[in-house]
């Protein structure tokens, strides 16, 4: 079963990926030839750059910042590594007076520390039980209907340590998860039912029918205080055409807020997934019906945001925005694809895109494209976020990240830039942006 295979591929690259959101965590592959089960690896990297936050629209202040980032992996194979390291920022100036040498805001509560552990895995993808600890990045809970394309490192000054736990025994298959180990804050699990390994035994493809059912809680209390809310949600799939390399599939599906008299939805869609050396592919398309403010992928790309402040005029947080009663169509594209058949985490080509537009106006749109060229000396990376488009109170981020490769590798130029959003005490956000350029070495290559 592709989705099953590569959520506990994704485990490893999760791990892997130092170069932050310009590789695409779920693009994976198991058995990769780069890190062979024998052997241990390790990779040491620092990287130099100068950082400056910049208001937007006249809020705010300017700060500048000298970032240090070390870091340290330790590969042991498919059934373990570590991966450590965390941006340390001296203030350089501060256009608001502040004095203190190490920007507070990265390191001010708990959960700031989960930021030293980029990964930790322990079992392999073939293991009945694998563990992984690090930040979230496009993080999908099995069918994707409460929890779709999340990250925890949206909001800039909270850098939280997430937890994915995943076990399989006989017909049932589970995924856990928290977006934040030190804090309470989200937690959701999905419990997936193989129902023809059930009622007939070991099939000979797994997953070909099965029924799920997926809980998500958010506390509210940690990064930033905001209400509480509760989603559930019952699946079922059916694999129209399974092959070792292809699978399409059905999934109809019904959710809701329990407690909550009327927030429920609907959902029916189809799917292909693709997993060749060359060509890692995942298509998903849905048709949606939504009400009392109930929407599926309601924990999605924004969500660290709009738990504050959702997109939209209102200004409420999104426990507590309405929402209108409707239908949606909702797409998604994931293309991981190398030239040469390179087997490792590093693609020439990563795209992930989502866009859900809906029966009364509204648009949203979310993506990122990583491309290698040039030998895989030039590294570049695109990512943006459209909510709420043809509505007031539209939100929308983009960032770009450049990496330049030379000296045989192992020296390296970079620059980023991109803007922000910084939640308050108020509960309102507060627009910013960032530019950063530098130096980096490792050993990687």
């Amino acid at each position: 079963m592709h989705r099953k295979r590569c959520c506990r591929a994704a485990l490893l690259l999760l791990l892997l990926s130092t170069v932050g959101w310009a590789s695409a965590p779920s693009s994976s592959e198991e058995g990769s030839p780069s890190s062979p089960p024998s052997r241990w690896y390790s990779l040491m990297r620092l990287e130099a750059t100068t950082l400056a936050f910049l208001p937007r629209g006249g809020l705010g202040e300017t700060e500048g910042f000298a970032q240090l980032e070390p870091t340290f992996i330790l590969d042991g194979g498919p059934g373990f590594g570590v991966n450590v390291g965390a941006p340390v920022r001296f203030r350089m100036w501060s256009e608001g007076g502040r004095t203190t040498r190490v920007r507070h805001e990265d390191w001010d509560t708990l959960s700031d520390w989960g930021q030293l552990v980029r990964g930790l895995k322990l079992g392999s993808g073939d293991a009945p039980l694998t563990m992984w600890f690090g930040p979230l990045e496009e993080h999908r809970l099995l069918s994707g209907h409460l929890v779709r394309r999340y990250s925890n490192r949206t909001n800039p000054d909270y850098h939280p340590a997430g937890g994915i736990i995943t076990a399989a025994v006989g017909p049932l298959y589970t995924e856990a998860f928290t977006s934040d180990v030190l804090g309470a804050r989200l937690l959701g699990a999905e419990l997936a039912l193989d129902v023809e390994h059930l009622l007939f035994g070991q099939p000979a493809q797994q997953g070909r029918y099965t029924l799920a059912l997926s809980a998500v809680h958010d506390w509210g209390r940690a990064g930033g205080r905001a209400p509480s809310v509760t989603l559930a949600h019952l699946d079922a799939t059916a694999g129209m055409w399974l092959r070792p390399d292809h699978e399409a599939y059905l999934i109809a599906g019904w959710g809701g807020q329990p407690g909550e008299g009327g927030a429920w939805g609907a959902v029916v869609g189809a799917g292909l997934d693709v997993l060749t050396k060359r060509l890692r592919l995942r298509l998903r398309l849905e048709a949606r019906h939504q009400r009392g403010g109930f929407r599926q992928g309601f924990i999605g790309a924004d969500y660290e945001l709009a738990r504050f402040q959702a997109a939209g005029p209102d200004g409420l947080p999104l426990a507590d925005s309405p929402f209108p009663d409707g239908y949606s169509a909702f797409g998604e594209l994931e293309v991981s694809w190398d030239a040469v058949s390179y087997g490792g985490l590093y693609r020439h080509l990563n795209l992930s895109l989502g866009a859900e537009t809906f029966s009364w106006g509204r648009v949203d749109i979310d993506g990122r494209v990583a491309m290698q060229l040039f030998a895989r000396s030039l590294e570049v990376a695109l990512k943006g976020l459209a909510m709420g488009t043809g509505k007031p109170g539209a939100r929308y981020l983009g960032a770009a990240e450049v990496r330049w490769r030379f000296l045989s590798g192992k020296l390296y130029a970079m620059g980023t830039g991109g803007t922000l959003l910084f939640p308050t005490a108020e509960g309102t956000l507060r627009p910013g942006a960032f530019a950063s350029m530098g130096l980096g070495v490792d050993n990687a290559r």
